[in-house]
């Protein structure tokens, strides 16, 4: 991988959760091209292992680490792995996340005659657990995590968070109010976290995706044949740039970020990259 720009991260270990998906892959890629070594934390270890396999490959240093970040107890062994095999937590980048269609609305808009259709899912006959399972793999998923990694921080200098938010943040998209919600949460989360660690040298930042096209949004934006959904139209029409972002963009937000000398008096920011996505009225 070519990185944006260069920070050495030597002898820092990172911990990734949800690393074996298309986008923390990336990130456990570009921090270990910059010399950390990382932990790949996923709950799918063939996906982990995969990716630590490639990046190891190419000369880097990681492992994968099979871990729920619903379950603390999974998320103490793997801690305990990573403490014994890289060492104590340096940087944290919750990346674990995502949508399901179980708290997901048929359409964007509700009507009366909605409620009579059978197959429509309206806000009314949601799955409760649906619901709960995508606020808590956002909301929760990341603050298991913390809670346990943390801990390894506390009182080390260039140490920090890196939580993954969603532009669902700043505006709730239709259709997917949990997971809107969540990610509201996890903002709001970054922010009170910041504070509460401050004095104890933990730095803790969020960055938030625009629209990029992953393996889990990509039934929603992509029709069958490659072209774009509805959807997506509507996506790109609000997006100033006019494209979806590319996921390599990220990098840069990314190490900014996670680099002290860079960023260190960056605190309790949830940072955009979104294309304008954020800075357009629609008019």
């Amino acid at each position: 991988m070519k990185l944006p720009f260069k920070i050495n991260l030597k002898n820092k270990v990172v911990v990734v959760t949800g690393a074996g998906g298309v986008l923390c892959s990336m990130f456990a890629e570009a921090l270990a091209e910059a010399g950390a070594k990382v932990a790949l934390l996923d709950l799918n270890y063939d996906a982990a292992k995969k990716v630590s396999d490639e990046i190891n490959g190419k000369g880097g240093i990681t492992i994968p680490v099979k871990a729920n970040v619903l379950e603390k107890q999974s998320l103490l062994e793997a801690k305990a792995a990573v403490n014994k095999k890289l060492g104590k937590c340096d940087i944290l980048i919750n990346g674990a996340g995502g949508n399901n269609p179980r708290a997901t609305t048929t359409k964007e808009y509700f009507y009366p005659e909605d409620t009579d259709t059978e197959g429509l899912v309206t806000f009314f006959n949601l799955d409760p657990q649906g619901v709960e399972f995508v606020f808590n793999l956002n909301f929760i998923g990341t603050l298991l995590p913390t809670q346990v990694f943390a801990e390894d921080m506390v009182g080390r200098e260039g140490c920090t968070i890196i939580n993954i938010s969603s532009m669902n943040a700043f505006t709730p998209l239709t259709k997917i109010p949990a997971y809107s919600g969540a990610k509201a949460a996890v903002s709001n989360f970054t922010q009170w976290l910041a504070v509460h660690f401050s004095k104890v040298g933990i730095r803790v930042n969020a960055i938030a995706p625009g629209f990029f096209i992953t393996k889990q949004n990509e039934a929603l934006l992509l029709n069958k044949d490659g072209s774009f959904t509805e959807r997506s139209r509507k996506i790109l029409a609000a997006t100033p740039m006019d494209r979806f972002g590319k996921p390599e963009e990220l990098i840069g937000a990314l190490l900014y970020l996670v680099d002290e000398r860079s960023s260190g008096f960056v605190n309790g920011v949830v940072l955009p990259v979104d294309g304008g996505f954020s800075a357009y009225s629609g008019v």
